[in-house]
């Protein structure tokens, strides 16, 4: 599904990701771990083609295509799409609006925005004057409405309060189960694998992988140790 072959990325002056190679099958998840300000963001915003990112080397692979330098819209149409950390807040847009342009079925838009509880937002402005848990719902129900193979979901559950991980978990559970998608998932808390199954867990440090391995166990180490010891494991198995 997704291969990343030595990705070297610079922003600026500063080289921020180093040497990444990463594969993710059909219906996997991988779950990544690490410090504020070490490449997770970076890397998902890679993947996607967002730009002011420059790449100094390597390759990016999507069903079995060279995507490295595609636009986001091509990386789009193929099946890729991405839940910020932050989303916008834009005035003039609604929210149906937009779910209208990505989607032409007024019935799947309806029962989707009634799972995740955003069918009492969908007239007004895009993100403007709802709270994070809020937000973070009509994001995610932006972009399960694209229908993607892959799922980047950057920090789904930062800043949100326990119901709404509830809620989101369990629709983002229910997709994944239904669609057979891969996803790649970016957490400090860990609460998300309350409700998704990751197969694959690793950790980034600095703008390296440093550990790779069962994501309850990264978690647990990170919680006992801290990123530290994670500094010791390099392409560790278990």
């Amino acid at each position: 599904m997704l291969k990343i072959e030595n990705l070297n990325v610079k922003v600026g002056d500063s080289l921020i990701l180093k040497d990444i190679s990463l594969e993710l099958g059909e219906n996997e998840r991988l779950i990544i771990f690490g410090p504020n300000g070490s490449g997770k963001t970076t890397l998902l915003k890679v993947i996607m083609g967002i730009s002011g990112y420059e790449i100094l080397k390597g390759k990016i692979f999507f069903v079995n295509k060279d995507i490295t330098n595609l636009t986001i819209s091509e990386r789009a149409k193929l099946g890729i799409g991405i839940m910020f950390q932050n989303p916008p807040k834009i005035s003039g847009i609604k929210i149906f609006q937009l779910a209208k342009y990505i989607c032409d079925n007024e019935e799947e838009i309806k029962i989707l925005a009634q799972k995740l509880k955003v069918d009492e937002f969908l007239r007004r402005d895009l993100n403007v004057d709802l709270s994070g848990g809020e937000i973070k719902r009509v994001e995610l129900f932006q972009v399960l409405l694209q229908k993607p193979k892959l799922l980047l979901l950057d920090e789904p559950e930062s800043g949100v309060d326990i119901e709404n991980i509830s809620i989101m978990g369990s629709v983002l559970n229910e997709y994944i189960k239904e669609t057979k998608c891969s996803a790649l998932v970016i957490t400090h808390t860990g609460y998300i694998l309350d409700y998704i199954e990751g197969e694959k867990g690793c950790v980034i440090t600095n703008g390296k992988i440093r550990c790779r391995r069962q994501p309850k166990k990264v978690l647990d180490t990170i919680r006992k140790s801290g990123y530290d010891k994670c500094e010791e494991c390099k392409w560790k198995k278990e």
